[in-house]
């Protein structure tokens, strides 16, 4: 994977710092993470931001982590 050098405000990087502690992520793959979610965002207006972020998660989790679908009702 190739990268490229961009300038971003220090008040955006400080707030990606933080984020990336909280979310186990380097400063680079928690800019990364806003902008898919930024993207995916734009295309699809009707879904709530939380809930695009919840779903690229879950695509990047591997499957001997995920946690098994159980309904509502069912033990």
């Amino acid at each position: 994977m190739s990268s490229v050098s961009v300038r971003i405000d220090e008040t955006l990087v400080a707030e990606a710092r933080a984020a990336a502690k909280a979310e186990f992520r380097t400063v680079q793959g928690q800019v990364e993470f806003w902008a898919k979610v930024g993207r995916a965002a734009l295309d699809n207006p009707d879904l709530p931001a939380s809930f695009i972020a919840e779903s690229l998660m879950s695509m990047a989790e591997s499957p001997d982590e995920a946690t098994p679908f159980v309904p509502r009702g069912k033990k």
